[in-house]
C-alpha cells in the first residue's frame, strides 16, 4: 500500500473536519447574529419611530437593514465554504476508496452498450462493477467518463498519442491541488442549488451531468425566419403606443392609443408560436449553462504557466478574444431574461410596454448562431482534461507505478515485477516476464487457484494502462504496439441459443481472423483453458491444432493457460513454444499458494487433493 499517500489523505481529511467544525461554529454565530440585528433591529426602529418620529425611525431601519444585509453576505460565504469543504472531503474519502480497493464506496461509472465481441472489454475486467474504468473515473460529467473508457478500450494503439497523453499526466500528475479543485467545480454546479443539505453534497460527486441538452440546442435551427423584423415592428408600436398614452394623458391627442395597442397586440398573437418553441428547454439549458461556465471560468483563471503540453491542451479556455465563462455568461443572462414568463402578472405588465420575449429570443437565436461553432470545441478540451485528470488522479494515487517504454521494431512485452492493479497490495504478487521474438507462446500451467487467471489479466489490464497513456503496475515495462484479444470469460448465451463449447469456438474463430487480418501491428494473445467445454480426448486435439496454428503466424504471441500437462510437450518440437507454470505446496492439511511464476511445466495437479481437504469421497 503506497503509505504516504493514504497518511497524506488521512491528514488532509482531519485538517479540513477541523476546518469544517470551525465554519459550522462560525455558522451558528453569523445565525445568532442575523437574528438579534433583526429583532433588535425592528424593536429599536419602532421605539425611535414613538419618541423621535418618522425620519429617525427611518434612518435608523436603513442602518438595521445595511447591517442584516452585511451580515447575511459574510453568512453566505461561509456556507459556501461548508459545502466546498464538505465536498473536498468526500473526494479525499473517495481517493482512499480508489487506494484501499473498497468498491462500495467508489462512484459508479457511465454505463454504455457493451458489446460481447470487443476483444478484451469484458473478459479482463475493464469495464464492469468491479473493473480498471471504474477504479481509474474521476469524471464528474459522463461524456469525460466515456472518453476515458475509450481511451482503455482502444485496439488500435498509437505510440504518437500515448507518449503526448503521457507527457500530460505526468503534468496534471503533480498538480494535485489543480485536479481537485476542478472536480470540486463540477461537482458544486452538478448539485441542485446552492443550500443542499449534508446528503446531497455526498452525492454530488457521484452523480453524472452530460451536455447533450446544450448541444441538441445548439444544433437545432431557428424554426422560420430572423425574428428581427418582427422585433424592430413590435418595438416601433410599443413606442408609438406609449407617446400616444402619455399625449392621450396630457390631453393633447384624441384617445387613439387603443388602436395601436391592439395593433401591437394583434401582431404578438400571431407570432407568439415562435416564442413558444424558443421557451421549450430554456430553465434545463440555463441550468447546463451554469454547470459549463462555473468550470470554465475555472480553467481560464488558474492559467497553465510553464506547463507546455496542459497549455497546448487548455488553448480555447486561455483565447482572450472568446472567452468561455464570458460567452456562456452571455446566454445565461439571456435565458434567464426569457424566464420572466414564470411570472405569469409581471409578464403581462412588461409585455403591455415592450415586447420582452420577442427581443430575447431574438438575442438568443443570434448568439446561438455565434457560439455553435465554438461551444463543441469547449466541451471536447473539457472531456479531455477529465479524462486526463482520471489517469493523473491514478498516478499520484500509485507512486510505486511507472510509466511503460513503448518501442518499435520487433515485438516485445517485457516487464519487471508486474502486478493485478485490481488486487490490493497487501494481496498482491508480482512477476517478472517477458514475450519476444523467440519466446512469442507461453503455455501457462498449474493447479488450480493458482495464479494463472490473475496473471492473464495482469498482462491484459497493464497493457490497458500502457495504450491509455497512464502508469502501470510494474517497476519496468517495455512493449511494443500490439492488438489485444483475450479469451478467458466465455459464457453460454441461453437467449441465442448458444453453448459455453460453441461460443468459446466463436470467440477463438474471431480471435484467429484477428490475426490472420495481417494490419501493422500484431495481436497479443491471452487465453484462459482452451477448449475446456469439451472432453479430454478432443480438447487435447483442437488445443494442439490451434496453438500450431498460432505458432506458424508469425503475426501473433501471447499466453494460454491449460490444465492439459500433455501440450506443453509442443515446447519440445515447436520453436517460439515456451512453458511457465504456477504451483502450490500442502501445508497442515491445506492448500499454499505463493503466486510466483516459475519456468516450465507445471510438476503437480492439486484437484483430488482439493476434494480430499474438503471431505469428498476420492479413492487414490
Amino acid at each position: 500500500m503506497p503509505v504516504d499517500r493514504f497518511e497524506l489523505l488521512q491528514k488532509r481529511i482531519a485538517t479540513l473536519s477541523r476546518r469544517s467544525a470551525q465554519l459550522e461554529l462560525w455558522s451558528k454565530k453569523y445565525w445568532l447574529a442575523r437574528r438579534l440585528i433583526f429583532v433588535c433591529g425592528l424593536l429599536l426602529t419602532l421605539l425611535v419611530w414613538h419618541f423621535a418620529g418618522g425620519k429617525a425611525a427611518i434612518t435608523i431601519g436603513g442602518l438595521v437593514v445595511i447591517a442584516f444585509s452585511w451580515v447575511a453576505v459574510y453568512h453566505n460565504r461561509v456556507r459556501e465554504s461548508i459545502k466546498r469543504t464538505a465536498l473536498m472531503i468526500d473526494l479525499k474519502q473517495i481517493q482512499i476508496a480508489r487506494i484501499n480497493l473498497d468498491w462500495d464506496h467508489l462512484p459508479a461509472t457511465a454505463q454504455s452498450t457493451q458489446e460481447q465481441d470487443h476483444p478484451f472489454a469484458v473478459d479482463i475486467d475493464v469495464t464492469g462493477e468491479r473493473s480498471l474504468h471504474r477504479l481509474l473515473d474521476t469524471a464528474v460529467t459522463k461524456e469525460g467518463s466515456l472518453r476515458l473508457k475509450a481511451w482503455l478500450l482502444t485496439n488500435a494503439p498509437d505510440a504518437a498519442v500515448i507518449a503526448q497523453r503521457q507527457s500530460l499526466v505526468q503534468e496534471l500528475q503533480k498538480l494535485s491541488l489543480f485536479r481537485d479543485k476542478l472536480q470540486m467545480y463540477a461537482a458544486i454546479v452538478s448539485a441542485e442549488s446552492a443550500s443542499m443539505s449534508g446528503r446531497d453534497v455526498k452525492q454530488a460527486l457521484r452523480q453524472r451531468w452530460e451536455s447533450h441538452t446544450l448541444i441538441a440546442w445548439l444544433e437545432q435551427a431557428p424554426v422560420g425566419p430572423s425574428l428581427k423584423p418582427t422585433v424592430i415592428s413590435l418595438a416601433v408600436l410599443a413606442l408609438v403606443n406609449i407617446v400616444l398614452v402619455v399625449l392621450g394623458i396630457l390631453g393633447l391627442t384624441p384617445l387613439v392609443w387603443p388602436i395601436v395597442f391592439l395593433l401591437y397586440i394583434g401582431v404578438m398573437v400571431i407570432k407568439q408560436g415562435r416564442i413558444t418553441s424558443s421557451w421549450g428547454d430554456v430553465q434545463e439549458l440555463e441550468q447546463s449553462l451554469r454547470r459549463f461556465g462555473a468550470v470554465f471560468e475555472y480553467l481560464e483563471i488558474r492559467g497553465c504557466n510553464n506547463l507546455p503540453e496542459l497549455q497546448r491542451v487548455c488553448g480555447p479556455f486561455l483565447e482572450k478574444s472568446k472567452k468561455p465563462s464570458r460567452e456562456l455568461t452571455r446566454i445565461g443572462r439571456i435565458a434567464a431574461a426569457l424566464g420572466l414568463r414564470t411570472n405569469a402578472l409581471l409578464w403581462l405588465l412588461v409585455h403591455a410596454f415592450v415586447p420582452w420575449d420577442f427581443f430575447f429570443t431574438y438575442r438568443l437565436e443570434k448568439l446561438r448562431s455565434e457560439i455553435s461553432a465554438l461551444l463543441p470545441r469547449w466541451l471536447d478540451t473539457w472531456y479531455e482534461l477529465e479524462a486526463l485528470n482520471s489517469l493523473a488522479n491514478f498516478a499520484w494515487l500509485n507512486t510505486k507505478y511507472s510509466f511503460p517504454e513503448i518501442v518499435s521494431g520487433k515485438s516485445l512485452f517485457a516487464g519487471q515485477q508486474i502486478g493485478h492493479p485490481l488486487l490490493r497490495p497487501d494481496h498482491k504478487v508480482c512477476n517478472d516476464f517477458e514475450l519476444n521474438e523467440q519466446n512469442r507462446i507461453v503455455i501457462l500451467t498449474g493447479s488450480n487457484m493458482a495464479g494463472k487467471s490473475t496473471f492473464l489479466r495482469s498482462i491484459g489490464l497493464n497493457t490497458c494502462l500502457a495504450y491509455a497513456g497512464a502508469p502501470v503496475n510494474a517497476e519496468r515495462l517495455k512493449l511494443s504496439l500490439f492488438r489485444l484479444f483475450t479469451c478467458i470469460k466465455v459464457s453460454d448465451s441461453v437467449q441465442d441459443g448458444l453453448s459455453y463449447f460453441y461460443a468459446e469456438v466463436r470467440r477463438l474463430k474471431l480471435l484467429l481472423d484477428a490475426v490472420e487480418l495481417r494490419s501493422e501491428q500484431p495481436v497479443l494473445f491471452l487465453i484462459d483453458e482452451i477448449f475446456r467445454g469439451t472432453n479430454n480426448r478432443e480438447r487435447h486435439i483442437g488445443s494442439e491444432a490451434f496453438i500450431r496454428s498460432l505458432s506458424n503466424n508469425g503475426h501473433a504471441m501471447g499466453l494460454i493457460a491449460t490444465h492439459d500437462l500433455e501440450l506443453t510437450k509442443l515446447a519440445d518440437n515447436i520453436a517460439g513454444i515456451s512453458n511457465f507454470h504456477f504451483r502450490e505446496e500442502i501445508g497442515d492439511g491445506k492448500m499454499v499458494f505463493d503466486y510466483l511464476l516459475r519456468d516450465g511445466p507445471c510438476p503437480t495437479t492439486n484437484a483430488l487433493k482439493i476434494m480430499r481437504i474438503e471431505g469428498l469421497p476420492v479413492d487414490v
